[in-house]
């Protein structure tokens, strides 16, 4: 068998190598020390007659010895180079052996019921709630958040990022008519008189507007009227065109049912039938949406924003003193002590983890378990012989040992049944 040079091993590995010959050479040893045995009583029984009584047990050992001798040889190769059937197991049905391991962990360890069992009995919700609680591991969660999100952001082309937000904003945004749902949530503001607020608002900002602005009426009117009138006349003009547009606006804001309003409110009304029901205001609004975002200004400022959102965010991201990371660093303290102590909370989190973990063990117990079988059919015969070796050797030569002790006791037990009978 080829080994594997052990320079190339694990320090495990080699750990086990060497414990692995100290035995076998401790199994051989205790062969050869019943063969010397053996070989002795043999040529004094005879001379001593209860030497034959060694010589029994010294024969059964070595039967015993050899028998399992040939039984361990046989798992990993053929004993003595000879090709004798069903020998040197491991390296001529590794693969049958991977696949048996692959659906004996399928059926005994990714079963529902086995994970949702060991899952309940875990209760994962406190220990994780109690694990997030502590600064250190919240921080470390976050950097490591922090650096995957970052190495994601990086990793974005912006023309492809630009694509996908044309793509998404034609899809949702442009493609979709407008007109129709503005006009139904319009008429039913109106309906609501939720729009009121609105005009008292623009109201009084009109009122008070006018209130600080006396001289933006300066020249309104007067500027139109011939040159040979007086200034007086001029003044007098744009003082009472002030006072009526105050007086509007005042008499507007107290009274709800003011002709003002009501007119208002019949145009919204239309406005909100004709973008509804009317193809030519339709129209209108959909050219002038589409013109919108296909303005080249437009799609400029919407790559600076994703420019600059992007830039914002990887410095926020990178930065550990940053308010992004430490607001998230207190949530996730926050949400540790709260499954700490909230056993709601610990329930529905328990519950979905469960639920979770089901449903990917039904969907991928398959895939799962073919890792084992895949690697085990890629491995090198020798190699895995070897590795298994290494693996359960030591304990094999046990069985040796145990072969020669328990056959040396029944050569004896058998010898001295024989001669008390016979």
């Amino acid at each position: 068998m080829v080994r594997t040079p052990t320079a190339l091993l694990s320090p495990a590995d080699r750990a086990r190598r060497r414990a692995l010959r100290r035995m076998q050479a401790i199994a051989t040893a205790a062969l050869v020390a019943l063969a010397i045995v053996f070989a002795l009583a043999f040529a004094l029984q005879e001379q001593y007659p209860w030497v034959a009584y060694v010589r029994a047990a010294a024969e059964g050992g070595m039967v015993g010895a050899l028998a399992d001798w040939f039984a361990v040889t046989a798992l990993f190769r053929r004993p003595l180079g000879l090709p004798i059937p069903h020998t040197a197991i491991i390296p001529t049905r590794k693969d049958e052996i991977g696949r048996a391991l692959g659906e004996f962990v399928e059926t005994n360890f990714l079963s529902a019921e086995v994970v949702r069992t060991r899952l309940s009995e875990a209760s994962l919700a406190p220990r994780i709630g109690t694990w997030l609680a502590e600064e250190p591991h919240a921080e470390r969660v976050v950097a490591e958040a922090s650096l995957l999100a970052g190495t994601t952001l990086r990793a974005l082309d912006d023309e492809e990022v630009g694509e996908v937000l044309e793509s998404l904003a034609r899809e949702h945004l442009i493609v979709p008519e407008w007109a129709p749902p503005l006009g139904e949530r319009l008429a039913q503001v109106i309906a609501s008189g939720a729009h009121h607020g609105a005009v008292d608002l623009a109201v009084d900002t009109l009122a008070n507007w006018l209130r600080r602005h006396p001289d933006a009426f300066s020249g309104l009117v007067s500027g139109r009227l011939p040159s040979w009138a007086p200034r007086i006349a001029q003044r007098l003009v744009d003082e009472a065109v002030y006072r009526e547009a105050t007086q509007f606006v005042m008499t507007v804001r107290a009274d709800p049912d003011h002709p003002a309003r009501r007119a208002l409110d019949d145009y919204l009304a239309r406005l909100a039938e004709q973008l509804q029901h009317d193809p030519r205001t339709i129209g209108m609004l959909e050219d002038a949406k589409a013109s919108i975002f296909d303005s080249p200004r437009v799609r400029d400022l919407a790559g600076r924003a994703w420019d600059a959102a992007r830039r914002g965010l990887l410095a926020a991201l990178d930065d550990p003193a940053s308010e992004l990371r430490a607001r998230a660093r207190s949530i996730l303290q926050d949400v540790g002590v709260r499954l700490e102590t909230d056993a709601g909370l610990q329930r529905r989190l328990d519950d979905w983890l469960i639920g979770a973990a089901v449903v990917l063990v039904e969907r991928y117990r398959h895939d799962i378990a073919s890792i084992i079988t895949d690697t085990i059919e890629r491995w090198d015969p020798a190699e895995t012989t070897e590795k298994i070796e290494l693996m359960v050797g030591r304990d094999l030569q046990y069985i040796r040992l145990n072969g020669t002790i328990v056959g040396s006791l029944a050569g004896l037990v058998i010898y001295a049944v024989a001669q008390a009978l016979l």
